[in-house]
């Protein structure tokens, strides 16, 4: 701010506070003017509306381990029982198979963290502490924490995040190679606690432009870090603003800072603070408070839980979103006397306020989208098999495609919509009655965890029993992938196969697809769906030869065929528009497109896994043409890989937009993402798929972001499974999809839910929700009465298994 403008700025902290409020960003000198500001209620109530724009009803904290490298320090914090002196008795630093065994606690614990804490460079003070590092090969304590750091990662898979001091850039890039995170507490920016009789007089390492330098570096670096402030070892409240605002410009600069903790003083025997009095609550709120304030709605403020475990209710209502590091294994050794809440207790305290309490990594969730800025590539596949979407850790450990229990959920809130006024709710409902909502609303429902995406689900499937009853409907098919052989590499993509790398292809004849067709028809088909890869030797022709031979031999079968990219191949072949190749498919006997392929209709996305098929807008406007040209088609999204809820929420809405101008689509389709042969996957670059929550979540917000303009959402059996697709069935969508007769595109990529769903399981399965069935046809009509005789008469001969190689 220029000094010219500081006489004008506002002096009434009352103001100030009304300012931050509405979303402004408080200048350094309107935050100073709040440090005599004593309406502690108005304060901590403007404290929570600003976090809970930004963090909603999630409180986060981190499963850890604490791992006490060394408890020697060559500082005399006068407040502090972690430091010790030398005992020659015992040895001075953990020893590698200590550190292993703590480590391995953690994870049958379900611990993702490795906290390392650590005395400041004792070598530099004690001659045991030097002695005893050469003795276990280094010369620092940096050089040793690398070491076991990289050891419980490797080792056990735990994260190592770590808190090493103050260190140059050496030590920081170093500790950089072997953890997702570290952090160095600031403390205060007041040089008064260094001064005779303070409580950091003779601890070098405590001079606060030493410590800032530290949290600086890390920030050039690009090192995802923890700081923060300790709370009632004789700083003003000012001189606590001061320090805040030290750290807010450093968090402005770099983006590195993860997370602010606001720590309270403990008193403890045997130091020279031992009777110095402790904080009261009502500083330690007012301190949150200011924090949340300054810092503003995005900033993850925390409170170590075992610090005030009478007044949790209190500290959430201040404004923070974060417990901290949280051990079901290992005690606080920095405050040993202080135990920590048992999860469960912490929960009910959370939920009590209103709040859900959420796991995460050391890696906060926001720093996982961008990982390659931030961490070491060697932690990225351990990153992306632990996380979601948006970056939390996966809750259950159902995969698409995988023959596992669906997890334990509710699809409908206990106590009906308790939280009418949440926004949760209101967004819902406001997608429920039609409107269009826009890509952060979108994407805030699919963050919806507990309750909220209880509530999601529930408004959901009411919209659904509204709009298309609780009929549930399914149609016979026979799916043809007609060659396996294909020239893209798309990193999703385990069926394609390439003739040159000397894997197995097939490519199957006119004759052998007819065969197939006959044998659908037989089976009481009223559709084959037929798709393959790009082949390099097919062209347009071959395309138009494929659809007459099915019509040469079954004239009244629908055929759904072809994905946009094919269209395209075929008009670049014949030298033609897409717009021309569709309608001589259509003379040819082509009735409709499957909308498959659509993968992520996001460019940003379909770089990373698809770069050279066609781009987001090409991929819609070949749908454009096809129903201008009276074909419809449907729509799918393959999601859970390297996509986040933004880029559904824009997928979504690319497709809601194009329906409403053409109204070609008869269906949503989504595919949740099966990674076990997944090139992508294979290579460590992706996820593992959806959690069951967010494939359940992607049924239900299909169904009210399309609303009404797409009014089918089909849920998926051959990749949710058979009881992940009951659940979907009451979640939003209306209909089971196709029997498939011959599915081999997911059972390529590792799917083991099987090839069929004849009739009767369909119906058997529908029945078991207490739904109706109904076979239909291709476009949503009722199946002819002969179709659905036949389609229970017959069984599938042997000899026509799908997914055998056929030689060129």
């Amino acid at each position: 701010m220029a000094k010219g403008d500081v006489k004008n700025m506002t002096t009434n902290a009352t103001a100030i506070v009304t300012k931050a409020l509405q979303g402004a960003v408080l200048a350094d000198e309107e935050a100073l003017l709040l440090s005599d500001y004593k309406d502690l209620g108005q304060l901590v109530q403007a404290a929570a509306a600003i976090r809970d724009r930004g963090h909603g009803s999630l409180v986060t904290y981190s499963p850890k381990v604490f791992i006490p490298l060394t408890k020697l320090c060559r500082d005399v914090c006068h407040y502090c029982t972690f430091a010790e002196l030398p005992k020659h008795s015992k040895h001075v630093y953990l020893q590698p198979d200590e550190v292993l065994e703590i480590a391995e606690r953690g994870i049958q614990a379900g611990c993702h963290e490795a906290l390392f804490t650590l005395g400041d460079k004792p070598e530099l003070r004690y001659r045991s502490a030097a002695s005893e590092l050469l003795s276990l090969g280094h010369h620092t304590t940096i050089s040793y924490l690398a070491e076991m750091a990289q050891s419980v990662f490797e080792q056990t898979g735990l994260l190592p995040h770590l808190n090493a001091g103050v260190m140059d850039k050496s030590d920081l890039q170093q500790l950089r190679e072997v953890s997702v995170s570290q952090g160095l507490m600031l403390e205060s920016s007041s040089l008064r606690l260094l001064e005779p009789g303070a409580p950091h007089y003779g601890s070098p390492d405590k001079v606060p432009v030493r410590r800032l330098k530290t949290i600086e570096i890390a920030g050039d670096l690009g090192i995802p870090f923890t700081s923060g402030i300790l709370v009632g070892i004789g700083e003003t409240r000012r001189e606590r603003i001061e320090s805040l605002l030290a750290l807010r410009s450093l968090a402005e600069s770099k983006g590195h800072l993860q997370e602010i903790i606001i720590q309270n003083f403990r008193r403890k025997p045997d130091t020279r603070m031992a009777h110095a009095p402790e904080p009261d609550l009502g500083d330690l709120l007012w301190t949150i408070a200011i924090a949340r304030i300054i810092f503003g709605t995005k900033a993850n403020i925390q409170v170590p839980p075992n610090l005030s475990p009478g007044s949790l209710g209190e500290l959430l209502a201040a404004g923070i979103n974060d417990w901290g590091g949280v051990s079901p294994v290992t005690s606080d050794h920095v405050n040993p006397e202080a135990p920590w809440p048992q999860r469960q207790m912490l929960a009910q305290v959370t939920e009590a306020q209103g709040k859900l309490l959420q796991p995460r990594l050391p890696l906060y969730p926001e720093y996982a989208p961008r990982m390659s800025e931030w961490v070491d590539v060697k932690f990225h596949q351990a990153l992306l098999r632990r996380i979601d979407g948006s970056g939390f850790p996966r809750t259950d450990d159902w995969f698409a495609g995988a023959n596992e229990p669906i997890p334990k959920h509710a699809l409908r809130p206990t106590g009906g919509y308790r939280s009418l006024s949440s926004k949760v709710y209101c967004t819902a409902m406001q997608a429920a009655n039609g409107k269009r909502l826009d890509e952060s609303e979108i994407a805030t429902l699919f963050e919806a965890r507990g309750r909220d995406q209880e509530i999601v689900c529930a408004i959901a499937d009411e919209l659904r029993e509204s709009t298309v009853g609780d009929t549930v409907s399914y149609v016979v098919t026979r799916n043809i992938n007609y060659t396996n052989v294909c020239g893209f590499r798309c990193g999703f993509c385990a069926f394609s196969k390439c003739r040159a790398n000397n894997e197995p292809t097939y490519d199957l004849s006119l004759t052998e697809i007819q065969a197939r067709v006959n044998d659908a028809w037989l089976r009481g088909a009223v559709e084959v769906c037929l798709q393959g890869g790009i082949h390099p030797r097919y062209t347009g022709a071959t395309y138009l030869r494929i659809c007459q031979a099915i019509k040469a031999v079954q004239p009244n079968i629908h055929i759904h065929a072809f994905l946009p990219l094919e269209v395209r191949q075929g008009a670049r072949t014949l030298g033609i528009s897409p717009e021309h190749m569709l309608t001589e498919l259509k003379a040819a006997g082509l009735a409709s497109l499957p909308g498959t392929a659509a993968e992520i209709l996001d460019d940003e996305v379909r770089d990373i896994i698809c770069h050279d098929k066609l781009n987001t807008g090409q991929w819609l406007e070949i749908m454009k043409v096809a129903h201008s040209l009276g074909l419809n088609s449907t729509a799918t999204i393959m999601f859970g890989h390297v996509d986040r809820p933004v880029h559904w929420a824009r997928h979504l809405l690319r497709i809601r937009d194009l329906q409403a101008e053409t109204g070609g689509f008869t269906e949503f389709v989504p595919l949740p993402f099966v990674h076990m042969g997944a090139p992508i996957y294979r290579r460590g670059e992706s996820r593992q798929g959806p959690s069951f929550r967010e494939a359940l979540l992607m049924h239900a917000m299909a169904r009210l972001v399309l609303y009404p303009h797409i009014t089918n959402i089909q849920t998926s059996w051959a990749k949710m499974g058979r009881e992940g697709a009951l659940s979907c069935l009451q979640a939003g969508a209306n209909d089971l999809g196709g029997t498939l007769m011959s599915e081999s595109i997911s059972r390529a990529a590792g799917a083991s839910h099987g090839q069929e769903l004849p009739p009767e399981e369909m119906e058997r399965l529908i029945a078991s929700i207490n739904r109706p069935a109904r076979q239909r046809t291709t476009l949503y009509g009722v199946a002819d009465p002969d179709r659905i005789s036949a389609s229970r008469a017959v069984q599938m001969p042997e000899l026509v298994t799908m997914g055998q190689p056929y030689a060129l």
